[in-house]
């Protein structure tokens, strides 16, 4: 149904205009067919993945990281929490010339970009995870005289693993929109898909290869988003089925 949308909408535009929407038939020849196009798009499409990924990482080791200090002192909470909400509603715009100045505009901006975009949801979803256990829980820990290092490790982070797969599967989509737009601001270094996005709306002849473009650049965010969510099934699968086991 959405080829077909697409095809009819293309279709219908007049033939001074067609070049804005190009069919599907039209973009697998002038974009993925095309060995040159291709070459140039998948060679975009691991540079992007390469900044996505390492923004990502460096998302979930920080946010967690906090959100689990947090958690072990409520002035830290009082500190930190209000920052990354700042941080979160700052426009990136405004932060890049802050990034130029300090790290440069190549691979290592990009990713600082990713990160920024990325972080909050993970510290949220991670601190809503461990502030969730339950007070009979932390009642037996406390019968049994357990220290703050193995109540982390027994019983916050096991319960909290649901909350922060959600996290992170709304910071990988994030990361990926974030690498687009560091390769938006940072046009130097390796060539990445936000560079070939700007290359080819700048020049019409090459529409059916910039909608190719965007097409892969959709992919990489899916495949990113499936990746972590059968990671976080996979690592909550017993979660769930002790959760299921108590409430029968």
């Amino acid at each position: 149904m959405f080829l077909a949308t697409w095809q009819w909408i293309s279709a219908g535009l007049p033939d001074q205009r067609d070049f804005l929407v190009p069919s599907p038939g039209e973009v697998w020849r002038e974009g993925f067919a095309d060995a040159a196009i291709r070459s140039e798009v998948f060679h975009a499409a691991y540079q992007t993945s390469r900044e996505a990924l390492s923004g990502l990482l460096l998302a979930m080791l920080i946010g967690v990281g906090l959100a689990i200090m947090m958690t072990q002192a409520k002035w830290i909470e009082r500190s930190v929490f209000p920052w990354a909400v700042i941080l979160q509603t700052i426009p990136i715009l405004a932060l890049v010339p802050f990034i130029k100045v300090r790290y440069g505009v190549d691979f290592r901006a990009r990713v600082i970009v990713c990160l920024l975009i990325a972080v909050f949801p993970i510290i949220t979803n991670t601190l809503f995870g461990l502030q969730s256990a339950d007070e009979g829980h932390h009642d037996l820990f406390t019968l049994h005289s357990a220290g703050r290092r193995r109540r982390l490790t027994k019983l916050l982070l096991p319960g909290a693993l649901p909350a922060m797969f959600t996290g992170f599967r709304i910071s990988a989509g994030l990361s990926v929109v974030g690498a687009i737009v560091g390769e938006f601001f940072f046009r130097s270094g390796e060539t990445g898909l936000g560079h070939l996005i700007e290359k080819y709306r700048a020049r019409t002849q090459f529409y059916p290869a910039l909608f190719a473009t965007i097409i892969v650049t959709c992919a990489l965010g899916v495949i990113i988003f499936v990746v972590f969510s059968i990671v976080g099934s996979r690592s909550t699968r017993n979660w769930y089925e002790a959760a299921a086991a108590s409430r029968e």
